[in-house]
């Protein structure tokens, strides 16, 4: 009976480089201080020799169990989102890249996501943590910034000290959404933005502000609502905007849910999406091909931000600066056919409910 093959050690390794046995370690866990060089020529050694490191021994030596952390908040309005499914596969891709996993865990209330990021820590289940959708003033970040914690945001923060962060632009986004809509001959032009707790909501009404202003319109603040994210809240929400004696005649909403709650409240008073009334959107959920017509939004590719907010953390975790970890990009606009242009009957249209 033969013997089974012996396990390539790291010394294996070192001495077939010419290397230090600190230098390979440290090339293998990507410090920042060995050279990219070194460090492809140490990987492309392993696997030749099929190295394979002994994880609990690694995390034993390091304190780090290559593992990043990702805490669904389910009472959180995004928890059960059609995003999750993707951003969570392109953080599992982008951990399991960088030869790391991806812990998952959930927190029923918010008096007990303080507890699961301790726990996670305590239990050796997580180096550090991705925080999904960024907060105003967001008590994650005060928490894992006490307990020296590395992490990253889905989001931006007002207060950057110590803040690494992947954001999609959505002030931009919504500044163009306006500037759409003016080309086409609007100008009573309502806002129907997302939770005002959240930092992309702020941004948003940012862009919609810079939008405005771009196109050379007055801004009538009775047209702008806050603090809508469900299909429920938009179409209540659209539903006071239609009513009013002077109505707006395009609504861009910081949300697709909201986006479609604004095609209920149009249908209950005869009105025509694209014709009568104009709508914008934000997100590029699937619902929004459902309709008719289909929605023009943004889209956003959440598995591309998982994966690079994974990469971040690890960046973060092999010891470069928070602080030079910062990236956005941009989403993508998609002209369907509930946008059209304004006409003097569309205007009146909507006075009457949509009552000729």
């Amino acid at each position: 009976m033969s013997k089974p093959a012996r396990r390539v050690t790291i010394s294996d390794m070192a001495d077939a480089l010419g290397l230090t046995k600190s230098t390979v370690s440290r090339a293998m866990n990507g410090y920042t201080d060995i050279s990219p060089a070194t460090q492809l020529r140490v990987k492309r050694m392993a696997e030749q020799m099929n190295y394979q490191p002994l994880s609990h021994a690694q995390a034993i030596k390091t304190g780090r169990t290559r593992a990043l952390g990702f805490v669904l908040q389910l009472s959180d309005h995004d928890a059960h989102r059609p995003f999750l499914a993707e951003f969570l596969a392109g953080l599992s891709a982008g951990a399991s890249d960088e030869g790391y996993t991806l812990t998952v865990a959930s927190a029923d209330s918010d008096a007990t996501l303080f507890d699961t990021f301790r726990s996670l820590r305590r239990d050796g289940k997580a180096d550090g943590f991705v925080l999904p959708r960024a907060m105003v003033r967001d008590p994650r970040v005060a928490l894992l910034r006490d307990m020296d914690v590395p992490f990253v945001l889905y989001g931006r923060q007002e207060d950057p000290t110590g803040c690494s962060w992947f954001d999609i632009r959505g002030e931009d986004a919504i500044h163009e959404a306006v500037l759409h809509l003016a080309e086409l001959g609007h100008s009573r032009i309502a806002f129907i933005n997302g939770g005002t707790k959240y930092s992309y909501a702020r941004l948003r009404h940012q862009g919609f502000v810079a939008g405005m202003a771009g196109a050379g319109l007055d801004i009538d603040h009775g047209l702008v609502v806050e603090n809508k994210v469900t299909l429920a809240e938009g179409q209540a929400a659209a539903a006071r905007l239609l009513d009013l004696p002077e109505p707006p005649t395009a609504i861009v909403c910081a949300v697709d849910r909201a986006a479609l709650g604004v095609y209920r409240a149009a249908a209950q008073r005869g009105l025509s999406i694209g014709s009568d009334l104009s709508v914008t959107g934000y997100d590029g959920i699937e619902d929004g091909t459902h309709v008719h017509p289909a929605l023009t939004t943004f889209a956003v590719d959440n598995r591309d931000a998982g994966a690079r907010l994974a990469k971040l953390l690890i960046r973060r975790l092999r010891g470069e600066d928070p602080e030079t970890l910062r990236e956005t990009a941009s989403a993508q606009f998609i002209n369907r056919g509930s946008t059209g242009p304004r006409h003097d009957e569309c205007r009146n249209n909507i006075s009457m409910g949509g009552k000729q």
